[in-house]
């Protein structure tokens, strides 16, 4: 039975991630709250609040305490990973809420302990007298006593996953979970599949840029429609110069590239200037020069035909 017991009690055991992860969302809620709060006095007068400040912060601490760890037993951070903290000195196996007592301290040593050292600091600032330095002092030697043994705290969290922070090992109380956790099982397939084709489309965007489009149709056209009669026979100029190649309306300044079909004076011209290499899009010869139309038959017959 002792090792099932191990088991349920490492599967249940909350990740040291979370529960540092509780505590920087807990900082963040207080600036936050802290932020908004000093925005109501942003029209008085400047300092107004400087004098009152450890007084105001612990208030809003307090409050801030009362309805998440007093009522939930859990704090903001912690509500939203599904984490709540545990009576731990409770030899019950079930889960025992804090007592009202170890709330009540963890007021004390959070909410009071910050307005004390930020109060002596304000008032030890401006004091310079004998006996003053002495209680500054002994206020520095017990806060760093303090701080190292938060960081002692630290290193044994590190080490076993339980209790992140000194006070809640001095008070016994310990995050455990809300709801029993599930086994996560993390499917890689949609990522691989997200990382092909982003591969995929960044060689595309690479690629096509280097790939001249309009020739490589002209090209395929070319091979899928193959061409009958003489290129330069008057018939096939005037078939094709019903429309022009590129716009497909009747040819303004009709002229050629070289090849029998037609292109407006417009259209070619603008396109050999974007580009040099540029190609029939229906039979895929390159440009020669851009010439008038030079054929035995009017345009008055061309109209006709």
């Amino acid at each position: 039975m002792a090792p099932k017991e191990e088991n349920t009690k490492s599967a249940n055991r909350v990740l040291r991630i979370s529960q540092l992860d509780a505590l920087e969302l807990n900082k963040a809620l207080e600036q936050l709250v802290w932020s908004q709060f000093t925005q109501c006095f942003h029209g008085f007068k400047p300092g107004l609040l400087a004098h009152f400040e450890p007084e105001v912060k612990a208030f809003l601490w307090l409050f801030l305490w009362r309805f998440t760890i007093y009522s939930k037993n859990a704090t903001v951070g912690q509500s939203v990973l599904n984490i709540r903290y545990k009576n731990d000195f409770s030899s019950n196996l079930k889960y025992q809420p804090p007592s009202k007592n170890q709330k009540l301290w963890y007021a004390v040593c959070t909410v009071g302990g910050r307005w004390l050292e930020e109060r002596c600091y304000d008032l030890f600032r401006n004091r310079h007298l004998a006996s003053f330095g002495k209680v500054k002092q002994s206020v520095n030697f017990v806060v760093g006593l303090w701080k190292l043994g938060e960081l002692i705290n630290f290193l044994i969290f590190l080490q076993r996953g339980k209790f992140a922070t000194l006070t809640e090992r001095l008070l016994g109380i310990r995050s455990v979970f809300c709801k029993p956790q599930n086994v996560r099982e993390v499917g890689f397939e949609y990522m691989n599949r997200e990382l092909l084709w982003h591969g995929f489309a960044e060689f595309l965007i690479f690629l096509l840029p280097l790939i001249n489009i309009q020739k490589l149709k002209a090209k395929l056209s070319s091979w899928c429609i193959p061409l009958t009669g003489a290129p330069n026979s008057d018939s096939t100029l005037a078939t094709s110069g019903k429309e022009c190649s590129l716009c497909g309306e009747w040819p303004t300044m009709p002229h050629t590239i070289g090849c029998e079909h037609v292109f407006c004076y417009f259209c070619a011209k603008s396109s050999f200037l974007f580009d040099m290499y540029f190609t029939c899009p229906k039979c895929g010869t390159e440009v020669q020069s851009v010439q008038p139309l030079k054929s035995g038959i009017e345009m008055s017959e061309v109209n006709t035909l």
